[in-house]
Parts: C-alpha cells; structure tokens; sequence
C-alpha cells in the first residue's frame, strides 16, 4: 500500500493534535459499537460464552468447593466468577482483534489508514470498543452471578478494584490481538490470536486454589502472571486481598509491552503492500 506510506508521515510518527487522534478514534468507536450491537453473531457469541463457562465450573464443579484444603470465605461460585470475569475480559480485546483483522480482510481498514488523520487513532479506537464490548458483557455475567446467588464479601473499593483489573486485562488481551492483526491484516491469523491467551488462562489455578494443585501444572501456574490476576481478583471479592499489587503491576507491564507490538504493528501495516 504505497500511499499509506507516502503519507506515513502525516499520520504515522509524528502527525496532528491530540484531536486528530481522538477524533479517529472516536469514529471508529461508535461505528464499531454500532457494528456490534446491531449484529446478532457479534454479540450473541461474546454474551454466551462466559455464560456457558460460569455454568460449567461455577454449576457443574461446584462439590470442588467442599474439597479438604479449600477454604475461600465467598464460596466457590465467587472463586468461579472471578475466573470468567478474567477470561471475558481478555476475551473481549481478543475478539476485538479479530474484528480488526477481518476489517482488513474486507478492505475497511485499509480505506480508513488512507482517510485517518493520525492513525494511531486506529488502535486506540478499537482499543475503546474492546472495553465497550468488556463492559456489555461483564454486566450481563455479573448480573447472572449475583441472581445464581454468588457471594460478595468485599467491600465497595475492592469491587472498584476488581472492575479496574478486568479493564486492564482487557487491553492486555487487545494490545496482543492487534498487534498480531496489523501484521498478518487475515481472520486466518485467528488461532495465533487465541492459543497464547488460553494457554496462559488455563495453566492458572482455575478450579482450585495454587495450593492444591500437585506435579508440573503447580510450577507451571506458580510463573503464569494470570495466577496473580486470579489471586487478586479472588482477594478483591472476598475482602481478602492476596498479590493484587502483583497483579496491577503485570497487568500494566504487559499493557506497555503490547502497546510497542500493537503500534509496531501499526507501523508495519502502513507500509506493507
């Protein structure tokens, strides 16, 4: 695409104002909201999904609860949510990804690095519907959660606290997704997306606290960052708070790292072919 990168310059490195770059973004905000809403196989996947997850675990797992050696004071639909909470969190800046990348495919995106006057008002326009379509979706889950009859033993700034944690794993789960989408521009780049985050979800503690876990999948899950994500959003929500600084602060590292991929990305994408 030789004139996305002639004009590289003007909107790439060191382009307009701050409200260039608002006002792209913003665009692709509401057009990509709009999107979303209006279109039953969007939103109904992204609803359904953590729902079926917090049936299966929360419901279908529940006697894990009563295991000798676990003890978590909200009861084990709480110890469930919080681990859905997380996964639809991060899902939620996935599936955004996926939505970049297929506006790749069909030819939008490449249009809209041509019209955008600072295309970095691209990224952070999709960045601000993955935390729209976050907040749809965690809505719904915690409402389902609280009418199953979960537990909340935490106060008012732990669950401020707990909220601002899935945000943040929101644009972890973003920055990864579109920095993998402005380099490869395919939905075929999908499971690339996808593998990593349920590697790294899944060899956490999810049905039982760390301490109970035996063998390789404790060391494994002793390194994984997501432990700390589980940790501290556990402690959030019963009151007991456990690695929650551990957790912001590798939430945020990985917010850094994947905003360098996703703009390197970016810049990749603006003078590819």
């Amino acid at each position: 695409m030789s004139t996305a990168g002639s004009n590289g310059s003007r909107a790439g490195v060191a382009p307009g104002s701050h409200g260039s770059l608002w006002r792209v973004a913003l665009t692709i905000a509401w057009r990509g909201m709009h999107t979303y809403i209006r279109r039953p196989d969007l939103i109904f996947p992204s609803l359904i999904f953590p729902l079926v997850f917090f049936a299966s675990f929360a419901g279908g797992l529940s006697a894990l609860g009563k295991v000798p050696g676990f003890t978590f004071p909200a009861g084990y639909t709480a110890f469930q949510f919080v681990f859905v909470m997380c996964q639809s969190a991060m899902f939620s800046g996935l599936f955004t990804g996926f939505t970049l990348a297929f506006d790749f495919e069909s030819g939008f995106a490449r249009r809209l690095m041509l019209a955008a006057e600072d295309r970095r008002g691209i990224a952070l326009g999709y960045a601000i519907v993955a935390l729209s379509r976050a907040a749809i979706t965690l809505t719904l889950v915690t409402a389902v959660a609280l009418v199953s009859g979960m537990r909340i033993t935490g106060n008012g700034v732990d669950l401020f606290g707990l909220y601002g944690l899935a945000a943040l794993l929101v644009l972890v789960g973003y920055g990864w997704a579109a920095g993998v989408a402005f380099r490869f521009r395919t939905i075929q780049a999908g499971p690339l997306m996808q593998t990593p985050v349920f590697l790294i979800l899944f060899l956490a503690p999810v049905y039982v606290p760390l301490t109970l876990l035996k063998g390789w999948i404790h060391t494994v899950a002793s390194v994984n960052p997501a432990t700390a994500f589980l940790d501290a959003g556990r402690g959030l929500i019963s009151g007991v708070h456990n690695h929650t600084a551990l957790a912001y602060a590798c939430a945020l590292g990985l917010i850094l790292l994947f905003g360098i991929w996703t703009l390197s990305g970016l810049r990749r994408a603006e003078t590819s072919p």
